[in-house]
């Protein structure tokens, strides 16, 4: 919770006015609950692959009743169906290094679906970039990462955005976060 407000800072800039955003991989929901509470004007449409983390987002609806926070969907990033068909954004945070890279290449699979030209796919955690050495955290974290699985680790933004691209997602923007973390601003052309 400590980076919601460094990340809505970003969010403000970032978002559409109105309309529905489809957050991927929302975990627990605090910050599913803590945006909606924030972009009021924002359908909030929170989603998760694993059952607890679905089931710990309906405990933060339960606890903060928010009319623009919806009941949270079964989503897996790597499956062609999803149960989502249209968005005026889509945000993840921290799930990209968190999943095997086919579940990256299935977040923008899924945003180039659901987006109409324009409107912006958001993404928050550690990268890797050319621009900046990588922080000896993150370096350590990339290593713990790959530890536990395999498939797991930091990606690099260079990678991620030629992929991207070919999915009709274009990098406009990069914000430096707090804790060596990044903001990535994509939009479909």
């Amino acid at each position: 919770m400590r980076n919601r407000e460094p990340i809505a800072q970003v969010l403000r800039e970032w978002l559409p006015a109105s309309g529905l955003v489809l957050e991927i991989a929302s975990g627990t929901g605090e910050h599913a609950a803590y945006f909606a509470e924030t972009f009021s004007r924002l359908e909030w449409q929170p989603s998760d692959v694993h059952r607890d983390a679905l089931t710990s987002i309906r405990a933060w609806r339960a606890h903060r009743p928010l009319a623009n926070l919806r009941e949270p969907v079964e989503l897996d990033a790597s499956s062609a169906d999803w149960p989502v068909e249209q968005a005026d954004a889509v945000l993840s945070i921290n799930m990209v290094h968190i999943s095997p890279w086919a579940s990256a290449l299935g977040l923008l699979d899924g945003a180039s679906r659901l987006l109409a030209p324009g409107h912006p796919l958001i993404l928050y955690g550690p990268w890797l970039t050319d621009a900046a050495p990588t922080a000896p955290s993150n370096l350590a974290f990339d290593a713990d990462l790959k530890r536990r699985d395999p498939e797991w680790g930091l990606r690099k933004v260079k990678d991620f955005t030629v992929e991207a691209q070919a999915r009709g997602l274009h990098l406009e923007g990069q914000v430096v976060m707090p804790a060596n973390n990044l903001m990535l601003l994509l939009r479909r052309r």
